[in-house]
This record gives structure tokens, sequence and C-alpha cells, in this order.
């Protein structure tokens, strides 16, 4: 009877182990950070090219918590690290009705985007050479004052004028397959970063 009670005990913590780690790997293509995170960037690594995503205050610094007031940046690198020449599509910046750099409220009031995209340029537009080691930044100020346009990986862009942020707790984040051509290709799975922030 106690050999039966045993059996079955240890067959459901093996069954549990084995879900629990079946749940894990279907997350392991969701990366969330919050204020109460060990660290306030995420950074990972899938098929030898690496991303970073963050939000920096005003020192440049990663942070997930900003004063009243206080500007913040959207940090976005990807690095080449497959020790192959890929090809880079920068996509993932130029579409207006995606999540990248977008802000929602805990409540989640969508509260836009700090710049929108005009033109992309048809002249060599798609992926181009992205070198081993070589790496691809995007860095945007939530509270952007230009009136000018700007350009960034063959596309242009201007200013949203958002205000600052009240105080509060926000998210931002994106889901996004990328795509790197090449002799060794590297197409990702959906990726998907997501920041949880608040401003006090």
């Amino acid at each position: 009877m106690m050999k039966t009670i045993i059996l079955k005990i240890g067959l459901t913590l093996c069954l549990l182990s084995i879900m629990g780690s079946g749940c894990e790997k279907s997350s392991d293509n969701l990366w969330t950070i919050s204020p109460d995170s060990q660290s306030a960037s995420i950074h990972q690594e899938v098929d030898g090219v690496e991303f970073t995503f963050s939000l920096l205050n005003e020192k440049g610094e990663p942070a997930t918590v900003f004063n009243e007031g206080e500007n913040f940046s959207f940090y976005f690198a990807i690095v080449n690290k497959s020790g192959n020449k890929l090809y880079f599509d920068p996509d993932f910046a130029y579409y207006n009705d995606n999540d990248f750099c977008k802000v929602y409220s805990s409540e989640r009031e969508d509260l836009g985007k700090p710049f929108r995209a005009l033109l992309i340029s048809t002249v060599g537009a798609g992926a181009y050479p992205f070198n081993t080691n070589e790496s691809r930044v995007f860095e945007q100020q939530w509270v952007d004052n230009r009136d000018s346009i700007w350009s960034w990986e063959k596309a242009t862009y201007e200013s949203t004028h958002r205000p600052y942020l009240k105080k509060g707790n926000y998210y931002t984040g994106f889901k996004h397959r990328f795509r790197f051509p090449g002799e060794h290709p590297v197409y990702t799975d959906t990726l998907t970063f997501k920041i949880n922030f608040k401003v006090e």
C-alpha cells in the first residue's frame, strides 16, 4: 500500500516536472522584466544573433523606474554573433500599426508611440549586409521635441510630440519574427519583449 502511494506520488511529481519544463520551453521566446527584476535590461541570444531591449534614463542607464518629469529612451540593439555574414531587415521599426516603442498604461490604455514612420526608401529597401560582430541600434526618446524629420535605416520618421508620463505603472513591448537571410540564414520564431516600468 505504502509502495503504491509512493509510486503514485513519484509519478505525479515526474509528470509535473515534465509539464513544467514544457511550459518553460513554450515561454522561451517571451522575455519580460519589471521594476523588481534583477536586471533592468532584456538581453538574449537566438541562433547567434544577440538582442538587447531596455529603457534608458536621462543618464543613459537601463532603468525600469523613472521620476515624474524625467524623460526616457527606448533602446533596441541587434548584434550578429553568428560568425556568418547575414542580411538585416529593420522592418520592425517601419510599421506604425505595430507595438514597437508603444507605451500602455497598466489599465491597457494605448498612449501611442514617440515617432511616426513616414517613408521607406525603395532604393535598396529590404535586407542588407549585416557582418559578423556588426550591430544595429535603434534609440528613441519618449518626449521628442524635434520638428524636423530624421532618418534611420532607409526610412524617415517624425516626432509625435508625446508629453511626459504621469505617476503610474506602464508597460512597453512588441512581438516580431526576425529574418536574417544569408548563406547560413537565421529566421527566428516570434520573439516577445516586454518591459513593465513605473513613474513615481
